[in-house]
C-alpha cells in the first residue's frame, strides 16, 4: 500500500511551530516532540486506526502524531495539559492538514483527571449526529506518568479496544513483563488486569526534538473482558502488598495486609499459591485467586 502523501511535521516546521508559540520544551511536562513522519505513521499502522475510528491522544504536543492519525480518516478527541498547545493545535491541523480540521477536538486538562468519556471534547463532524466512542488510545506518553495514565484511561474509558503508545525503553519492557523477569512488578500486573500486554518496536531517540537521555519503545495493549467475581481495588491492594516488600516471600509481605503472617499464610494456601513464592512469581489469575481467597477465609 502507498504512504499517502498528506504533510505531516518534519524538523523543519516543528522548530517553526515551537517559536511561534514560544514554546521551550520542558522536562516536567515530559515534552519532547517527535519530527519522524515515518515513526509516527508506524505507531498509527502497528495500532491498526481505520477510517472512521474514534481515538484518544493523550499529550499531542506539536501535533506530529496527530496529523498521522488523522490522515488515516480517523476522528480524535485529544487531551493536553498545556494551554499554548492545547490551543494551538486545532491551528495547526487546519493550516497542515485542513481536509482533517472538523476530526479533531481537543480538552485542555491533565489526563489524570479524566473521569469519564464526559471529560473529552467532541470533534465538530460528530457535534450534530452521534457520540464520541473511543475505540483506540495511540499517544506518545510523557516518561514520568506513562503508567498511572495507562491505568487511569483503562479505568474511565472502558471502550477502549486497543492501546499503542510510545514510552521511555524501560517503561515499555515494566508493562509488558512476565511473571519471573526482573522488570516484572505492579505496572506488569495491573495492565494485565486490564488487556493482553505487548513490547513493540524499539524507537530511536533521534526521532524526537529535544532528543532525550534514553531510547523509546511502544507498547501494545488489547483489552479483555474483565475479571468477575472481585473488585478490582482488592486485586490491586494485594498487588501493591506483594510488590511493597518484593524480596520477602509472599508469607511475609502479605502480613500486613492479611493481619498476620499465619493468615497471609492461610489465604495463600486457600488460593492454591505457595506461601514461599515472592510477588514476582505470580500471575495476575493468582493475585485475583488471592483476593477472593481474603474474603472467604475471613
Amino acid at each position: 500500500m502507498n504512504q499517502p502523501s498528506v504533510p505531516l511535521l518534519g524538523p523543519v516546521k516543528i522548530r517553526e511551530l515551537a517559536a511561534k508559540l514560544n514554546i521551550r520544551p520542558t522536562k516536567t511536562l515530559g515534552q519532547n516532540f517527535v519530527h519522524d513522519a515515518g515513526t509516527v505513521r508506524r505507531i498509527v499502522r502497528d495500532a491498526g486506526v481505520e477510517a472512521g475510528d474514534h481515538v484518544v491522544e493523550v499529550g499531542p504536543g506539536l501535533g506530529s502524531l496527530t496529523l498521522a492519525i488523522l490522515e488515516t480518516g480517523a476522528i480524535v478527541s485529544a487531551i493536553e495539559i498545556d494551554p499554548p498547545l492545547a490551543q494551538a493545535l486545532p491551528s495547526t491541523v487546519a493550516e497542515v492538514q485542513p481536509e482533517s480540521a472538523a476530526r479533531i477536538a481537543v480538552t485542555n486538562r491533565d489526563a489524570m483527571e479524566v473521569a469519564s468519556v464526559a471529560y473529552l471534547a467532541l470533534p465538530p463532524v460528530l457535534e450534530a449526529t452521534e457520540d464520541f466512542v473511543p475505540k483506540h488510545l495511540v499517544a506518545n506518553l510523557p516518561y514520568n506518568v506513562a503508567v498511572p495514565i495507562l491505568l487511569t484511561l483503562l479505568q474511565t474509558l472502558p471502550t477502549l479496544e486497543t492501546v499503542t503508545v510510545m514510552v521511555q525503553l524501560e517503561v515499555a519492557d515494566r508493562l509488558a513483563a512476565e511473571p519471573g523477569s526482573k522488570t516484572y512488578g505492579v505496572p506488569s500486573v495491573k495492565a494485565h488486569w486490564y488487556a493482553d500486554v505487548w513490547r513493540g518496536a524499539k524507537i530511536s531517540r533521534n526521532v524526537f526534538w529535544p532528543v532525550p537521555n534514553v531510547d523509546s519503545a511502544l507498547v501494545h495493549m488489547r483489552r479483555h473482558p474483565e475479571p468477575v467475581g472481585v473488585p478490582r481495588s482488592d486485586v490491586f491492594d494485594v498487588v501493591d502488598a506483594a510488590f511493597a516488600q518484593r524480596r520477602k516471600t509472599l508469607r511475609q509481605a502479605l502480613s500486613t495486609w492479611a493481619g498476620s503472617a499465619a493468615r497471609a499464610e492461610e489465604i495463600l494456601r486457600d488460593a492454591g499459591v505457595d506461601p514461599s513464592l515472592r510477588g514476582e512469581k505470580l500471575t495476575i489469575d493468582d493475585f485475583i485467586s488471592i483476593a477472593q481467597s481474603f474474603t472467604k477465609v475471613s
